[in-house]
């Protein structure tokens, strides 16, 4: 008997809807455009747009778009990346991985949108925090856990890094959340699969997701010195903290 491939093969192709490119790769596009300026925040930002409005698309659709995301970063700032935590890091990712996938495999759709909307407003809360953590191996591998989690079951990993590195100059700190995201969310990418918990279409809506990212990132060039300002710190919080609260309160209603 042949084996099971990653991700099954069928027939008919289902390609996502046209709603979805306008308003997912809009939300894409800008969570892109924020990522490439400050370091994370395509799953933050566009999480919140898929999981209310294409919850069957959740977390797979992201994921792809999570894991192309960076790799723009890291053509033009790899250099700057902090290696030696990145190995700590991705430690903890490993061992939060596998319980991502579980929480895929026992929520529902609305479940998962709750989830969702949940570590976003953690997201909100670890972004609007000023105080200083210590980043040693205990921190990283920890922090590398709940990233390997969240990053799995809901396409938002980015926070948790990005708070022990919030110091850091912002190349080192895109450089070094790019090296994280790219290789954390295709292992996640290739687990979920494995397991047959990464339907075809959301790798199909993923991929139908590329060009927006590679828009956001373009749109990111001119503005990277001044976003790295933090000018629009307050305007990005608001609008994830709105997004989300509209996403716990549709699913609790």
């Amino acid at each position: 008997m042949a084996g099971r491939t990653a991700f099954p093969v069928t027939c008919r192709v289902v390609l996502p809807s046209t709603t979805f490119l306008l308003v997912g790769g809009l939300a894409v596009l800008v969570g892109a455009l924020v990522q490439s300026s400050i370091g994370f925040g395509v799953g933050v930002v566009a999480t919140p747009v898929v999981a209310l409005l294409f919850p069957d698309l959740m977390p797979g659709a992201l994921l792809i778009a999570a894991t192309v995301t960076p790799m723009f970063t890291l053509v033009r700032e790899v250099r700057h990346a902090d290696l030696g935590g990145l190995g700590w890091a991705f430690a903890g990712r490993l061992a939060g991985t596998p319980l991502g996938v579980w929480v895929v495999t026992v929520l529902s759709a609305r479940g998962m949108s709750l989830a969702a909307g949940g570590l976003v407003l953690v997201a909100l809360a670890v972004s609007a925090y000023s105080g200083t953590v210590p980043r040693n191996r205990t921190t990283l591998a920890a922090a590398g856990m709940f990233a390997g989690l969240g990053g799995t079951a809901t396409a938002i990993g980015g926070p948790p890094i990005a708070l022990l590195y919030q110091r850091e100059s912002g190349p080192r700190v895109r450089a070094t959340l790019a090296i994280f995201f790219t290789l954390g969310t295709l292992i996640s990418v290739l687990t979920l699969a494995a397991l047959d918990q990464f339907p075809q279409r959301q790798l199909v809506a993923g991929l139908a997701l590329t060009p927006f990212v590679a828009a956001g990132f373009l749109a990111a060039g001119p503005l990277r010195r001044y976003l790295d300002g933090g000018r629009t710190r307050l305007a990005v919080l608001g609008l994830v903290g709105v997004s989300a609260t509209v996403l716990i309160v549709r699913n609790l209603i």
